[in-house]
């Protein structure tokens, strides 16, 4: 069994701080900045589910694979 990981890039000259992407996110690995700014709070937290990268208007977030690890289950 493998964990992935998600880079969580934003791109702050073209984010309307509209507020969208972390209040659809499902883990709150976003969550409101200064300003209304999106605010990263943990990546790890990030499930890669994409919804705050295909809601946001301005397409400032981009979700990346940062890497595949496995998980060994001991018994």
């Amino acid at each position: 069994m493998s964990k992935r990981s998600y880079k969580i890039n934003i791109n702050f000259a073209w984010c309307k701080q509209c507020g969208l992407c972390y209040w659809i996110c499902p883990t709150k690995a976003l969550i409101e900045g200064d300003l209304l700014y999106p605010k990263i709070d943990s990546e790890e937290k990030c499930i890669g589910c994409m919804l705050c990268e295909n809601i946001c208007p301005e397409m400032a977030i981009d979700i990346e694979l940062k890497k595949e690890v496995e998980v060994t289950q001991e018994s």
